[in-house]
């Protein structure tokens, strides 16, 4: 089996190629990687492997050249002979951006990006699996408090919070337009959060979240509200694992699933007491974000519910230095709080039963080996690029 993959270098797809690295079944593995040569692109495939000590091998892992932001990338695959011999292709790479102002890059390369993909993987004749990684929350806005299945998305009804996930759903409308349902294979991960194991994570994506909820300590959501997270390390697997089983299905959540998902008040539990020298954690309504914001702003009106915290206020003034940092910070977090209030699970009993693989651990139980990469988010930097 020769397989091709996008985001290889990245949080989730890295993973994935090393996993794929130590299958027997796989001969060669291409991986896209924005680089100016050949050279540069191998020692960022290198240091893929070296991150945690995994073997690296020059003879399998082949760098193809090639950014999907680029128009013509289809062009440049189709002409690699090379190529010619892929016959799984693992779309992982996306751009996974909140921030509004990243709106067009982000459809740029969820859209146009996999367009390319989509027209070079027609040409393939020994192509048996396109594996398009999706996500979980496509399903949109108008779903809470609830567990979610595969078969309600996509919906060109639903609304979406952020660009990202309507990218992503589209992106799963156009797969089925132009490829045989026989040759797709959608996996949609949950929200997927550090690495069980306790290593350094390749990215810390979303993780940046939680740790901006650590240091602020008053946080404007619901304590109890459900959240469906997995670690990278669990995804990764799952994705391997799918990609070889008897598949009896089209699309998989990878996701913790109802049973154990875990909720805002069990992770800051977890992890507050790795922080003895902050607040205790304290939850408000949502709609207190905004009275933080004309706080942040020296307009808080004297009968502001948020007076009755003034230790908090106090603290925030401590750490810091300056009030416009607080506003960055909440603009970044607002999209992850909306999101936190729906309260959606999503079913996993697909994935479970075809791969015979177990739950995954919770999030408040494995973030409790993860307090030192917590500790080193820089919160501010991932609030301006969420």
């Amino acid at each position: 089996m020769n397989v091709f993959i996008t985001g290889s270098t990245g949080f989730l797809g890295g993973e994935v190629l090393v996993l794929l690295s130590k299958r027997k079944e796989v001969d060669k593995i291409f991986c896209l990687v924005r680089a100016k040569s050949k050279d540069a692109a191998l020692v960022r495939l290198e240091k893929v492997f070296k991150l945690h000590g995994d073997h690296f091998d020059k003879e399998r892992i082949i760098p193809v050249l090639g950014n999907l932001g680029d128009a013509g990338l289809s062009d440049l695959l189709i002409h690699n002979r090379e190529l010619h011999q892929v016959n799984v292709i693992i779309h992982s790479a996306a751009n996974t951006s909140f921030a509004k102002i990243y709106d067009d890059v982000v459809e740029k390369v969820n859209i146009l990006g996999l367009n390319e993909i989509i027209w070079w993987a027609k040409t393939l004749k020994k192509l048996q699996t396109f594996m398009y990684v999706g996500t979980a929350t496509i399903v949109g806005k108008g779903a809470a408090h609830r567990v979610i299945h595969e078969d309600e998305s996509p919906n060109l009804k639903s609304t979406h919070f952020v660009k990202y996930t309507y990218t992503k759903m589209l992106g799963e409308i156009i797969l089925r337009e132009n490829l045989p349902e026989e040759k797709i294979l959608i996996v949609r991960p949950s929200i997927i959060m550090a690495d069980s194991r306790g290593i350094v994570p390749r990215s810390y994506v979303i993780m940046w979240a939680l740790a901006a909820g650590n240091m602020m300590r008053l946080v404007p959501v619901n304590p109890k509200s459900p959240l469906d997270i997995i670690p990278v390390d669990y995804c990764a697997r799952a994705m391997v694992n799918l990609l070889f089983c008897q598949r009896k299905h089209l699309v998989y959540h990878i996701s913790s699933g109802e049973k154990h998902a875990t909720d805002t008040e069990a992770l800051t539990n977890a992890i507050q007491r790795l922080f003895p020298e902050r607040p205790s954690f304290c939850f408000v309504n949502r709609k207190m974000i905004g009275q933080m914001k004309h706080w942040a702003r020296n307009r808080m009106p004297a009968d502001s519910e948020l007076n009755k915290y003034q230790n908090y206020l106090a603290y925030w003034e401590e750490i810091f230095t300056d009030k416009s940092q607080l506003r960055i910070l909440f603009s970044g977090l607002e999209p992850y709080l909306e999101f936190i209030d729906l309260g959606q699970t999503y079913d996993n009993h697909r994935l479970l039963e075809d791969t015979g693989m177990e739950n995954s651990e919770p999030a408040h139980e494995y973030l409790t080996r993860c307090a030192d990469f917590i500790r080193n988010i820089d919160v501010l930097e991932g609030a301006l690029d969420p």
